[in-house]
């Protein structure tokens, strides 16, 4: 076993046996890592974390080499994101987003670009009045830098610029121009606006992003449509988006 140090943010956790617990992770030197925490619940002062959700913390660990489950010797708290945590809402978005980089990402394929869009999303979300705008810029953003997302650059099937009105296709994964409808018949209506407003985002960094305004129906649209291509091609909805929209309702 080969010992490493790194910085993670909290993806989730699970009780092992009576004393452990096992550990998802997105580090920066190593992407997506599952670590064993023996004994801390015996002993919680062997390990300076709580190892809250989407908290940051610095590990160190012994990394083994036939097996994706690796031995956690120390867990330090950097940032809780405290501020979040006061707010129910927050609480939400930040599992959202932890939940997400969970389901898309493979284990140990390092992308320090989605673990710093991860902790910027979550200091911008710690001081905002609107999470709901960062969650949406996540989204798309973690979509773009996973090779996942959705095509609206032009027509999905043709490959042709789109200069009208398009249809959203969730079978093909993006848009469809007007000759092409026919390829799904189950896609569906978008604005203009709204493949805009998704085409800035995904162009764009994600301060410049913060200052994109969206009307309430684009606004409504982008994340109807985001949501079902996630329910789609994860072939699940994420409990935390399912909670999330029982608490709004």
């Amino acid at each position: 076993m080969s010992i490493h140090k790194t910085e993670v943010i909290i993806l989730g956790r699970r009780d092992f046996r009576e004393t452990s617990l096992l550990v998802n992770f997105y580090s920066r030197d190593f992407g997506k890592l599952s670590g064993i925490l023996k004994g801390i619940k015996e002993e919680p002062a062997k390990f300076a974390s709580t190892l809250e959700p989407f908290s940051l913390n610095d590990i160190i660990f012994y990394k083994k080499r036939n097996s994706a489950l690796h031995l956690v010797s120390q867990c330090d708290i950097k940032n809780n994101f405290d501020l979040i945590r006061k707010n129910i809402s927050k609480i939400g978005m930040g599992s959202i987003m932890m939940e997400l980089i969970d389901a898309v990402m493979p284990a140990e394929d390092k992308n320090e670009e989605i673990f710093d869009l991860a902790l910027t999303s979550l200091r911008e979300m710690e001081l905002s009045y609107n999470p709901d705008k960062i969650l949406t810029i996540f989204k798309i953003k973690l979509l773009v830098l996973s090779g996942f997302k959705p095509h609206f650059d032009s027509c999905v099937s043709c490959g042709a610029k789109i200069l009208g009105q398009s249809k959203f296709s969730l079978v093909l994964g993006g848009l469809l121009c007007h000759n092409c409808y026919h390829k799904d018949l189950a896609a569906r209506s978008i604005f203009r606006g709204t493949v805009a407003s998704i085409l800035h985002i995904e162009r764009n960094d994600f301060k410049n992003n913060l200052n994109l305004g969206m009307n309430p129906q684009i606004k409504k649209e982008l994340d109807a449509i985001l949501n079902a291509f996630l329910h789609f091609h994860l072939d699940r909805e994420l409990k935390s988006q399912e909670v999330l929209s029982k608490l709004e309702r």
